[in-house]
């Protein structure tokens, strides 16, 4: 499980890892996530997409955005242990 008090408290169950050379962009994940974690980022990246990022809303680690997602090794998601 993760360590710290405050992750604790608001209950985390997983944690989405966005690698933004690998996000083309297309939204999908952000569509599919259901706790509504993920958003488009309004900063670009090398190149020229608009990526997905994390909010600081707890994360169910359903892997729906992983499964939504064309590009392989985009997302990677983690499920909490408990």
């Amino acid at each position: 499980m993760f360590a710290t008090a405050i992750e604790e408290e608001i209950d985390i169950k997983g944690y989405v890892e966005i690698n933004t050379d690998e996000c083309k962009g297309c939204g999908l994940c952000v569509e599919a996530c259901t706790t509504k974690v993920l958003s488009l980022s309004p900063c670009l990246n090398r190149y020229g997409y608009h990526t997905a990022t994390n909010s600081d809303k707890p994360c169910n680690g359903c892997g729906l955005c992983f499964y939504v997602c064309p590009e392989p090794g985009a997302i990677k998601v983690f499920k909490a242990v408990n």
